[in-house]
């Protein structure tokens, strides 16, 4: 009896249906068995390594298998931030040991559909533990959060870490592939269906979520996408190695073994740009030609931008005169561009930032980000595979920040987040000071996600002909592309 008591408390555990006396949920990985925690009917396991610590001689090479353990691992607390300066997005962290990822799953989940969530924050911040995906697990959706390598530990591209393995940058991309793979090989433990899985992401996630469309290595680890306020950019392996020489030069480093021997407090200070990598086994074309060609991976795909993207990027610009503001568009555009976004009558010092945050916006400037950008990008995909657009149009919200004082964010770059994902800020809680029409708002995007993780189908019609609008208080509703056209001036952008 004791054998067949043991037999079946394994097969428990190996189903993800087990708990302990206490009621915590158990569920089984390849790498050991983890124990979560429940509320509110949502299973929470935090934490979990899906890679091995990517430290002392693992920093710069691609994600090692995470290392087994014995007995019950806690899995109830968020994994370690990865490496990145502070930000909104979070407190300075310069631990390596990161790659840890969450699932959360209704009470009782049996093989329901994935979502795998890659946060944004540039490629430079940003955690998994801003995105508690709660309100989306309640609906019948298995949601996976995931941590990855940022900054110089993440994308740093150099000619002799390129002689080591034949390719350098991407180690935060491969990070993310590394954990596609854990859910294919672990998510029937948790109650989900590996073969039923969406991938999104917001921003750096919504280029990594375009770049994966794109990638080989990732093709059949997922079956639908989500791409919010992203774009497809990279940068040729040759070029992304000079950038990586000149950071190597400013620590005063000439070869691999001094940049793996400096502290992890002096790689999180360096001042660059990452960036993904064109050119390498794992993204062999830019992304952005992979699609335009139609050569990417052609799943279902839901996609848009927020109506104000700009707002977010153009605070720099509160205070700024009419004389500084039509300097800087005839010095970055030219003076059809000033023609089309004139100075208007009544101003105050908001002025040079709204309008510039909507030349940004239109233009798509800021890395290929919203507007005729983003329509221009719907409109090649929409070419190959069933495409679902859809604008964040509520221009009244509590913005990212109550400062500066009187600035209206308007329906800005990240906006939408904490909509779908309560935990999300930016240094200040926006969730809690929902009113009744924005907490409306939420209910609707979580359904229309959901719908799209569970069926393939948000609720609304695929493009071409409209852009799905949503509005807070129960009023989206689908506008025709002229009229998203005419708001944006693309006519003028192209």
């Amino acid at each position: 009896m004791k054998l067949l008591s043991l037999l079946v408390t394994l097969l428990l555990l190996a189903t993800g249906t087990a708990t302990a006396a206490t009621g915590a949920p158990h569920a089984h990985t390849r790498a050991g068995v983890v124990r979560g925690s429940s509320a509110d009917g949502v299973d929470s396991f935090l934490g979990i390594p899906y890679a091995a610590p990517p430290t002392g001689d693992l920093r710069w090479r691609p994600p090692a298998p995470p290392v087994p353990w014995t007995g019950v691992r806690d899995a109830t607390a968020y994994g370690n931030r990865c490496p990145a300066a502070a930000s909104t997005n979070g407190p300075r962290s310069e631990t390596e040991d990161c790659l840890y990822l969450n699932v959360q799953r209704p009470s009782g989940a049996k093989k329901l559909p994935v979502f795998v969530w890659i946060h944004g924050g540039g490629l430079r911040n940003g955690s998994s533990n801003q995105h508690d995906g709660s309100l989306l697990a309640r609906r019948d959706v298995v949601v996976v959060t995931i941590n990855y390598r940022l900054g110089v530990f993440g994308f740093l591209a150099h000619p002799g870490l390129t002689a080591e393995a034949g390719r350098s940058g991407n180690y935060g991309f491969l990070d993310q592939q590394a954990a596609l793979r854990w859910v294919r090989d672990n998510i029937a433990g948790f109650g989900g269906d590996p073969h039923q899985v969406t991938l999104g992401g917001e921003s750096a996630g919504g280029f990594s979520t375009c770049a994966h469309l794109a990638s080989p290595a990732s093709r059949g680890l997922f079956q639908q996408a989500i791409i919010q306020s992203g774009a497809c950019p990279s940068t040729p392996l040759t070029t992304a190695e000079q950038s990586g020489t000149a950071v190597a030069q400013s620590l005063g480093c000439q070869d691999v073994a001094c940049l793996r021997a400096l502290p992890a407090a002096r790689l999180v200070d360096v001042d660059a740009a990452p960036t993904l990598v064109s050119g390498v086994p794992e993204l062999p074309r830019p992304p952005d030609s992979v699609v335009r060609a139609g050569e990417f991976t052609r799943v279902p795909l839901l996609i848009g931008a927020n109506r104000d993207e700009g707002r977010t990027f153009a605070l720099g610009f509160v205070g700024a005169t009419r004389e500084q503001y039509e300097s800087w568009v005839l010095t970055n555009y030219s003076a059809a561009a000033l023609a089309r976004y004139p100075w208007p009558e009544r101003s105050d010092r908001f002025t040079a930032a709204y309008l510039i945050g909507a030349i940004m916006t239109d233009s798509g400037t800021v890395g290929g980000i919203g507007g005729c950008a983003t329509r221009s990008l719907v409109r090649s995909f929409t070419h190959y595979t069933r495409t679902y657009a859809y604008q964040f149009d509520h221009r009244t919200g509590p913005g990212l920040s109550p400062e500066p004082a009187g600035y209206v964010w308007g329906a800005g770059h990240a906006a939408e987040l904490a909509y779908l994902w309560p935990s999300f800020d930016n240094g200040t809680p926006i969730a809690p000071t929902f009113d009744a029409a924005e907490r409306q708002l939420s209910r609707d995007m979580v359904r229309y996600w959901t719908s799209f993780i569970r069926t393939g189908d948000p609720g609304w019609a695929t493009y071409p002909g409209s852009t799905f609008s949503l509005r807070a208080g129960g009023t989206s509703v689908p506008i025709p592309d002229r009229q998203f056209s005419a708001e944006h001036q693309c006519g003028f952008w192209g």
